[in-house]
């Protein structure tokens, strides 16, 4: 150790004591100051600078591949105490599964933030996906486990970020394990652990109160033309109000809608496609246009003459997501714009229409093998039928 602790005697190089935060804060002699028995070979560096005061570096001797090494921890107050026992915890857990600690090993939040950059270019929800990732590990997640390393974080870990909320915020606690589960089999696949402390294992530990699926709130289909025409009587944009009701008319995702532009409708043949990039299928979707949507769509053209965005905002921006809700909950309608499709596929069920139309109007992706080697139609005539049929109830139900 000469060179590094020149000038320190074996007393001050060994002691049985373990460290407290009040002496490392205050201590000015140089040596070097071990964290007692049990420390895993974490040990004070004290050193005088040139320029006056002292330098305080943690560090830890260990064994690794059957050599003695020392690795560097930090310096305080920048990793305190807690936090260098902590560290050097980890680092002799590596080493006992067999890991080199000096290889660099994410912590949690970096590591979230390399499955976040490899799964976000998928995303085509205009980077909404991300922005809850983000928000939910801002909020549940980092602040207890940022700052561990990913080989380090148990089930225990994970269980205490769940459970606080798991009462009352279960689908975001739900979500937010999905997400914790990507991270850490990401984690296995990169070696830098063999298991997934947020996976299967950890649902025996979570409470189950008999509670059902959550689905979208949406409205019977008996009661969508009265929804449609609180909608058109409201104050609310145009382009607001236009956008709600071809999304009801078309049985269509709400991104889809208010993405939408002129260049991807013919309205000679009463078609819009949607590109593959903005459908959850991630394949091109044709959509035959009732003559009621396209009255809508003649309504929505005074507000960008044909051109770019169909439905803008006032802003001329896209409509965000929370403006289509924040409209059915102001005008007091007991559902969400994703519901409606759910209105579409109950009347289709009621009313007898075919499933594999019904199923291709929503744009669902075909479950079954053997369904979907039969499926090579769009069944675009099929479909032509079946939404006129829905814009023409919605005409009925109205009077």
């Amino acid at each position: 150790m000469k060179g590094i602790t020149e000038g320190i005697t074996s007393q001050e190089t060994r002691t049985s004591k373990r460290l407290t935060a009040t002496f490392v804060k205050t201590v000015t002699r140089p040596g070097r100051y071990g964290d007692g028995r049990g420390s895993h070979g974490l040990s004070l560096l004290v050193k005088p600078m040139k320029f006056g005061g002292h330098s305080r570096t943690w560090s830890q001797r260990l064994r690794i591949n059957g050599k003695p090494t020392s690795i560097g921890l930090g310096s305080y107050p920048i990793v305190t105490l807690a936090e260098a026992r902590e560290a050097a915890l980890e680092n002799r857990r590596a080493v006992a599964r067999g890991h080199d600690p000096r290889n660099s090993i994410p912590t949690l939040a970096e590591a979230s933030e390399r499955v976040l950059a490899i799964h976000s270019a998928n995303w085509k929800d205009s980077g909404r996906s991300e922005k809850m990732w983000r928000a939910r590990m801002r909020d549940y997640v980092l602040p207890q486990l940022g700052r561990k390393r990913v080989d380090a974080i148990t089930s225990s870990d994970v269980l205490n970020v769940l459970l606080p909320h798991w009462a009352t915020k279960r689908e975001t606690m739900r979500r937010t394990k999905q997400r914790l589960s990507r991270i850490f089999r990401w984690s296995i696949a990169e070696n830098y652990r063999t298991d997934d402390p947020a996976g299967a294992t950890l649902d025996a530990a979570l409470p189950r109160n008999g509670r059902s699926t959550r689905h979208f709130a949406a409205l019977p289909h008996c009661e969508v033309a009265a929804a449609i025409a609180t909608v058109r009587s409201s104050k609310a944009w145009l382009g607001t109000k236009a956008a709600f009701e071809f999304l009801i008319l078309t049985a269509c995702r709400s991104g889809e809608v208010r993405l939408s532009e002129w260049r991807e409708v013919d309205l000679g043949a009463g078609i819009w496609t949607i590109p593959a990039d903005r459908t959850k299928t991630q394949r091109e979707h044709k959509v035959p246009l009732a003559p009621r949507a396209l009255a809508v769509l003649a309504e929505a053209r005074t507000l960008s003459h044909g051109e770019g965005l169909i439905f803008p905002s006032k802003t001329g921006k896209p409509l965000s997501d929370a403006t289509l809700s924040k409209l059915v909950r102001e005008q007091g309608i007991q559902a969400v714009p994703h519901g409606f499709r759910s209105s579409f596929r109950d009347w289709c069920g009621e009313t007898g229409q075919p499933r594999e139309v019904a199923e291709a109007c929503l744009a669902h992706a075909v479950q079954s093998k053997v369904e979907a080697a039969y499926a090579r139609s769009d069944l675009l005539k099929r479909r032509r039928i079946l939404m006129q049929a829905w814009a023409d109830y919605l005409s009925e139900t109205a009077h």
